[in-house]
């Protein structure tokens, strides 16, 4: 069951990029309970992947610092899996070294994306990555002209069907011109990692936020109820803005958001405001109004592939894909009509709506 709201706004269409959720943490002059004069939680912040990340969790018996344990897990994922190292394992598997056994982490990352990719028929697929570039989504570049033959030929090194795991843990690629990119479920994967590592210490109650992506456990004991996140209203034109779309209550899940970071285009003919959208399946842009993705699920990895795949889905597919997945909510902001915007969201997610 999808809820559909229309919002009426006179503020300007938002063109930054990408958009992420944004944690906000409430402090209501009406709480439940009335927290301790002395904070029960440790905060960290700090960078990796790329992004920062900010992490709450309160005091265990014997536990009071566990950054260095933090640090350590960033360290090995980029190790593993960071295209930016060049000798990391995904590198080296990308600059054609059959030699490489991957790890465990490399594994786990492998074998979920293969699950996805295999249930979004293709829509999410690490190896889309020279396509997307190909088309010149990239910072500053504009819209190439591609020839078919030009996307025929990239497309050749499309599809993660063309990647075997082999029982040694070594990457066999159909062409050694094949590029892998984790970067759509790392940081989700890194947030699973933590999150382990707490529950291993008995930590009840944490949250772990990184690039905008969160993973929850327990409750905000300090203000007496859940964790309360909001999500970005898309159109707000300056970075220091905080307006919010909605705000939603989470517990024991993760939630992950995928924006359209790719350039508005509007079309000519109709002054329509849309965002082009590369298809891995058939290698070709395709016209999107669809601004972002929030998916909350069990695990941030799946949260964050889920939200990947379903911006470069149509809507309706998505919408059936729902229906045959388990524990996969969904709240979709599209750009509508004038300065509107559209929400849909499952039911599920509405239920944890705060508004």
């Amino acid at each position: 069951m999808w809820s559909d709201i229309v919002d009426l706004s006179k503020s300007k269409f938002f063109s930054r990029g990408l958009l992420l959720i944004s944690l906000f943490l409430f402090i209501s002059c009406k709480k439940e309970t009335s927290p301790p004069k002395t904070s029960s939680f440790i905060v960290t912040t700090g960078f990796a992947l790329g992004t920062s990340y900010s992490i709450k969790y309160e005091k265990a018996d014997g536990i009071t610092d566990l950054q260095k344990e933090i640090e350590d897990i960033i360290s090995k994922i980029n190790k593993s899996m960071s295209t930016y190292i060049p000798t990391s394992d995904i590198s080296r598997v990308n600059k054609g070294d059959s030699t490489v056994v991957i790890d465990s982490y490399f594994r786990e990352v492998f074998l979920k994306s293969r699950e996805i990719w295999e249930k979004t028929d293709g829509s999410f697929d690490p190896t889309v990555g020279s396509l997307v570039n190909a088309w010149g989504f990239g910072p500053g570049e504009e819209l190439p002209n591609i020839s078919p033959e030009q996307v025929d030929s990239i497309m050749e090194y499309v599809g993660f069907d063309k990647l075997k795991l082999t029982q040694d843990q070594k990457i066999r690629k159909k062409h050694p011109e094949i590029y892998i990119d984790f970067n759509a479920v790392a940081k989700g994967y890194t947030i699973d990692l933590i999150g382990r590592l707490f529950d291993d210490h008995n930590i009840e109650n944490y949250l772990i936020e990184l690039g905008g992506e969160i993973l929850t456990k327990g409750r905000n004991t300090e203000l007496g109820k859940d964790w309360i996140l909001g999500i970005d209203d898309p159109r707000q034109e300056s970075t220091n803005q905080r307006d919010l779309l909605t705000t939603i209550r989470l517990k024991n899940q993760a939630m992950a958001t995928s924006g359209n970071y790719r350039k508005f285009r509007i079309d000519p003919e109709t002054g329509e405001k849309y965002v082009h959208t590369v298809n891995p399946k058939t290698g070709y842009t395709q016209k999107s109004n669809v601004l972002s993705v929030s998916v909350v699920a069990s695990t941030c990895m799946e949260a964050d592939a889920y939200a990947t795949a379903f911006m470069a889905m149509e809507l309706e597919k998505t919408k059936a894909l729902l229906t045959a997945l388990h524990n996969i909510e969904v709240y979709i902001i599209l750009a509508g009509e004038g300065d509107t915007v559209k929400t849909f969201a499952t039911e599920g997610f509405t239920s944890l709506l705060t508004d």
